[in-house]
């Protein structure tokens, strides 16, 4: 559905949230609340537009150019869950999304959610979704009550994806509780300790940590076609990655190929409401236009400015056309 004035041809948005109704309540959203605006009448919007996966959804994404949304559980997803919880709730989770996407099935796609702390059960999860529903791959949103991806224990989350040939979305979360105590919790009000330890920093260094970790552990000389997605520009690693090869040399690190290597190859990255030119300048620089995405982190951000961001990229043509459509349709075969 290109729209008027478009440059591209296609686009597809890859980290655009949603809630199911068990989740609609307040505790459940604390750690993913909306990026701005505080009032009754903002959040109860910001929930309306979380819940919905029909009518005001699509309105939303046709006013701005949007053609499909793949839907990820918003934050904090499954991995606070005892595991038992998490199964149930997982599978219930993705077939109502399943059920949304048969309502509209060239607008919606979705990234399953899983019960991780139950590896095993994750994995048929993915499987189950992946073959039966036609989803794109899974979210994980970050750690599983202090727990990383670098733990064996997760490995056959991992192994699955491989397998299937689907990406893993490492979606940020809030840090482990004494991580923030200790990193983030000074003489601050409520809300600047909350900013910090969130959306402002915490998030994108601890999703970073995520994913440093993870490369450290040799999960990608163990599975070398895993592939892994992470927004926000790169969550701040491309700044990092030439320090990261001279600190971390393969005599020390033991691994098959340098850290960039890894960053490169096995990563994929998507813009996610950072509307950032440098950043993304940055990111191009180091990554290529090929391991670029793009996405809008609906409803958190606006579909309107990261459609408008997109449109002004200093990019070609050819790669615009890469990161609002090509790279995700080759990743995920769409």
């Amino acid at each position: 559905m290109e729209s008027k004035g478009s440059s591209v041809r296609r686009t597809i948005a890859l980290e655009e949230h949603f809630s199911a109704p068990a989740e609609l309540s307040k505790d459940q959203h604390e750690g993913s609340l909306p990026h701005g605006g505080s009032s009754a009448a903002y959040y109860s919007e910001f929930v309306r537009k979380l819940a919905d996966l029909g009518e005001i959804r699509i309105s939303d994404m046709d006013a701005a150019g949007i053609d499909v949304q793949v839907l990820s559980l918003t934050s904090p997803g499954t991995e606070q869950m005892e595991p038992a919880d998490a199964v149930n709730f997982a599978r219930s989770v993705n077939d109502f999304v399943a059920k949304a996407i048969e309502r509209h099935p060239s607008r919606l796609a979705a990234f399953a959610a899983l019960p991780t702390s139950a590896p095993d059960k994750a994995a048929d999860e993915l499987e189950r979704t992946v073959q039966g529903y036609g989803f794109r791959g899974a979210v994980i949103n970050g750690h599983s009550r202090g727990r990383y991806l670098d733990d064996k224990f997760f490995w056959p989350i991992l192994e699955r994806a491989e397998d299937l040939s689907v990406p893993i979305y490492i979606h940020p979360t809030v840090p482990p509780r004494p991580v923030v105590d200790a990193y983030y919790a000074g003489q601050f009000s409520q809300d600047i300790i909350f900013a910090l330890s969130t959306s402002g920093w915490g998030w994108h260094i601890e999703t970073a940590v995520h994913v440093i970790r993870l490369i450290l552990s040799g999960a990608f000389d163990r599975y070398p076609k895993l592939q892994i997605i992470i927004g926000h520009l790169g969550e701040a690693i491309p700044f990092m990655m030439d320090r990261m090869d001279r600190r971390f040399s393969m005599e020390l690190t033991k691994l098959d190929r340098p850290i960039s290597s890894y960053l490169c190859e096995n990563f994929s990255y998507t813009i996610s409401g950072f509307n950032f030119t440098p950043a993304f300048l940055n990111l191009l620089l180091k990554v290529g236009v090929e391991r670029i995405m793009f996405s809008t982190d609906y409803p958190y951000s606006s579909m309107n400015e990261a459609r408008e961001f997109l449109e002004r990229l200093p990019v070609s043509h050819a790669d615009r056309e890469k990161i609002a459509h090509t790279n995700a349709e080759r990743l995920m075969c769409f």
